[in-house]
């Protein structure tokens, strides 16, 4: 088993002088005693997060009473006061020295009320003929033209421009995706076979310069709108959460939907030939314009409400090192409620929670003996997690403890279940993102596990190449790309995922305390270390 340990060990670091981040399996050496000393602190104080505790605490995050823990939601508000009348009793300090526990957020929840286009009184739907991505448009009722103008592409360049003596103020424009190429695949603009910026796909060029222009509304031909719809089916379907009051926001970028061929067809009607003979003339890299008499009504009505969502912190201070900060993180807020269906997230991300809670518990129980850790824990459960990493991106934009004096974040999301290919080995955990920052991270954990815990040690979502991107996708992201090394616990994927079936009854509290032991001797060994952690490595 040491050779099988050794040759992992070997693999981590020929594949890390590659460039490339960990992505195998650490097996420990289980013939060599885990450390569990009753007269030492650290092992004392890790037994004291037990299954039982963990169920408790669960069986109230998860319940129904709590509706699901949606953000901005009462049943959030509900698990928000539970968690912080609970550290609160441990004795855990809030923000700024006092016992206020909760960092309230404003969030503006806004979706369709109305959008409909009508061309020449023929209605088109949204989501089947054109798509308006609502934190690109402004609200409003009622867009009224009897006029379009096909712009070709939209662009304006020394090379190329089709607005060169076009007065487009006020107007709507119909403009294509891309750039004008020659026969041979040439761009006008590069002189080359690679694209310019303007073809970036999601527009962001075109359209600050048409609002720059005045246009007042940018209908964008897009010739695949289901593949669109999928890239944004989140914004699409359901309701769009955004940081702050942004009911009045005002953009960098018109009005703007990408209509479909048949509704650029309708638009265009008459003028075909004219609009043929543009793209003649821009593919040999001479714009024109056609203007179109064309009626043409869209609503772009957005329906916005204010809501307040509540990050939970709690500190205990460090004693030597109190200016230095480890942060332990979870998400407490789930999907909510859609009609009578309730989603409990007792996976996502009840267990990260609770376990959260009896970290809280362990480190407390550490000071009331007398071992204060050299660094501060700070513990934060964060909310808005599931409408976009909300909650974490609010709180590293505003730190209540300095981004410049915080060592490492260590994440904590899904830990309650077992997944499939572990299905007769509960003993495992998936670790995302500790190699990546930071080596001496990788190391410690490493060396932690081995000693304390001896659990397996799965990399396979920290691979570069993971296609479920799960690096980018839990509150651990927005430290990490401030530059803060970071770990992520993660007991994998089921098919309970944002499901109403995610309840307390199939979480294997058992394998969640095991889970929760190693994670607080790796906090320990971080806060207690004599130097800080070096941060090695680049963020991506």
């Amino acid at each position: 088993m040491y050779k099988i340990f050794f040759i992992l060990l070997l693999l981590f670091f020929v594949s890390s002088s590659y460039g490339q981040y960990v992505s195998g399996v650490t097996v420990p050496d289980k013939s060599k005693p885990v450390v569990s000393d009753p007269l030492d602190i650290q092992s004392r104080c890790a037994k004291s997060i037990s299954a039982a505790t963990l169920r408790d605490h669960l069986r109230i995050l998860a319940s129904d009473s709590l509706q699901g823990r949606e953000t901005g939601q009462k049943g959030m508000e509900m698990a928000s006061d539970y968690i912080s009348n609970y550290i609160y009793n441990l004795g855990l300090k809030g923000l700024f020295n006092s016992t206020a526990f909760q960092q309230n957020i404003a969030f503006t929840y806004s979706k369709w009320a109305d959008t409909d286009i009508y061309v020449n009184k023929e209605r088109f739907r949204h989501l089947w003929d054109y798509l308006a991505l609502p934190d690109k448009n402004e609200s409003q009722k009622a867009i009224i033209t009897n006029e379009v103008m096909f712009l070709g592409y939209g662009i304006d360049d020394p090379k190329y421009s089709d607005y060169k003596n076009v007065d487009v103020k006020d107007k709507v424009i119909l403009i294509n995706r891309g750039e004008p190429l020659k026969k041979d695949s040439t761009s006008y603009i590069t002189d080359a076979k690679s694209l310019s910026e303007w073809s970036n796909q999601d527009m962001e060029k075109k359209l600050i310069l048409a609002k720059e222009r005045g246009v007042k509304l940018v209908l964008i031909i897009e010739n695949d709108i289901k593949k669109l719809l999928e890239l944004n089916r989140k914004k699409l379907l359901g309701s769009f959460m955004e940081l702050g009051n942004t009911k009045d926001k005002k953009l960098v970028y018109p009005n703007n939907v990408y209509i479909s061929s048949t509704v650029a067809k309708a638009i265009i009607g008459t003028y075909e030939k004219k609009i043929l003979k543009a793209r003649k003339k821009m593919s040999k890299g001479k714009p024109m314009n056609v203007v179109m008499s064309t009626d043409m009504v869209i609503n772009l009505f957005k329906g916005a409400t204010l809501l307040e969502g509540k990050n939970v912190i709690g500190l205990i201070e460090g004693k030597s090192k109190k200016d230095e900060y480890v942060i332990v993180s979870a998400h407490y807020d789930h999907l909510g409620k859609k009609g009578d269906e309730i989603f409990n997230g007792a996976d996502d991300n009840g267990s990260g929670s609770s376990t959260l809670m009896e970290l809280a518990k362990a480190f407390q129980q550490a000071v009331l003996e007398g071992s204060q850790p050299e660094r501060s824990v700070v513990f934060i459960w964060f909310c808005g997690e599931e409408k976009g990493l909300l909650g974490s991106e609010y709180y590293t934009q505003n730190p209540p403890f300095p981004l410049n004096q915080t060592m490492v974040d260590i994440n904590i999301d899904m830990v309650g279940r077992i997944d499939e290919k572990y299905a007769g080995n509960p003993d495992y955990i998936y670790l995302i993102g500790s190699d990546r920052l930071s080596s001496d991270l990788h190391k410690i954990s490493e060396d932690v596990n081995q000693k304390y815990v001896q659990m397996t040690l799965d990399y396979t979502y920290n691979s570069e190449d993971d296609p479920n991107k799960f690096y980018y996708r839990s509150d651990h992201y927005n430290f990490a790309k401030n530059g803060i090394p970071a770990i992520f616990y993660f007991n994998g994927t089921h098919s309970d995922y944002h499901q109403t079936t995610d309840d307390v009854e199939k979480i294997n509290f058992e394998a969640m305390e095991k889970r929760g032991k190693l994670i607080f001797h790796t906090i320990w060994e971080l806060a207690n270390r004599a130097e800080k952690i070096r941060v090695d490595g680049i963020f991506k």
